[in-house]
């Protein structure tokens, strides 16, 4: 059905829906009221609700225009608010976003997660199998400094990773990781605005450093420090990368093929739809800087127990 169809099938119920909200929400009209219209609004309202709920998903299913998927979302958290009046505890928001929401938003954009996974892995590996047969390849990626750097950093003859630290240098590195982070998710996102290429570029880019960090530290005899140092945050991490790199796919092609819409409102519709993803991948960066942070540079568990934590 188109939108215009839409709106003239189910405009009079929108606008008696807006009706109602309005006289709920003023004490004044609702003293003026007739006792007997009340009672129906208050019989009527649950049913009405449900089928406001039931068109905002026809509507963002059928992606019709960003103005009626916000007037419709707007109605069903007004007809929310009055349906549930008691307060809903943050945890209780915050769980329901959790296990919920969240994921919710990940199988939409299911097609576009499995193309980020592809183009952040498939390369990490192919870097790791080119460094077996060619070691030096690395430096196709990193200058000679940045790889000695790396080395000093993970070598199991100094303490520079896992000296103990101070809580406030471990408060410095938190927030440094968390710029860290962030940044790289913000880029691999905000990628997508061109037509996907950036997205595509940092995706492979992120992962061929991945792979020839992580194969060049293997093989150089630094096991356990680099993979007991990233095996707490690093699932976190990883696959925050790969979801913003899914929403900035998603972008991307809706600026490729916006279909009815106006590229710039297709473009909006789909970075709108996707924040849920990007709260969700946002917090899971700033969990991996904490553990980072606070986990991954100590020194005293043994490296067996960081590689359980890291799997569980």
């Amino acid at each position: 059905m188109k939108q215009e169809a839409f709106e003239v099938q189910y405009g009079d119920t929108w606008k008696m829906f807006e009706e109602w909200i309005a006289l709920l929400s003023d004490r004044g009209l609702r003293r003026r009221a007739d006792a007997e219209q009340l009672a129906e609004i208050s019989r009527d309202f649950p049913a009405r609700y449900r089928q406001i709920c039931h068109h905002l998903s026809l509507a963002r299913a059928r992606r019709y225009s960003f103005s009626l998927q916000q007037r419709l979302n707007q109605l069903a958290l007004d007809g929310h608010q009055h349906l549930y009046r008691g307060r809903i505890p943050f945890l209780t928001t915050a769980l329901r976003f959790v296990v919920q929401d969240f994921p919710a938003a990940f199988r939409r954009r299911w097609a576009f997660m499995l193309a980020s996974t592809l183009l952040f892995y498939a390369p990490a590996f192919g870097m790791a199998i080119a460094l077996q047969f060619e070691p030096d390849i690395i430096y196709s990626l990193m200058g000679p400094g940045d790889v000695s750097s790396m080395e000093e950093m993970y070598d199991p003859a100094n303490r520079t990773l896992g000296r103990e630290r101070e809580s406030d240098t471990d408060l410095t590195m938190f927030g440094f990781y968390i710029y860290n982070n962030i940044s790289i998710g913000f880029q691999t996102f905000a990628g997508g605005l061109l037509f996907g290429l950036g997205s595509i570029f940092y995706l492979v880019f992120n992962g061929l450093i991945l792979g020839a960090v992580a194969t060049h530290l293997t093989a150089a005899g630094f096991t356990e420090t680099f993979w007991g140092f990233v095996a707490g945050h690093s699932s976190f991490e990883l696959t925050a990368i790969v979801i913003f790199g899914g929403v900035g796919l998603s972008i991307g092609y809706a600026a490729l093929a916006p279909g009815r819409k106006r590229r710039w409102h297709a473009i909006r519709d789909q970075a709108v739809d996707g924040m849920p993803l990007v709260y969700g991948g946002t917090m899971m960066l700033v969990l991996a800087a904490f553990v980072e942070a606070y986990w991954s540079s100590t020194t005293w568990p043994p490296v067996a127990v960081k590689y359980g934590v890291g799997i569980t």
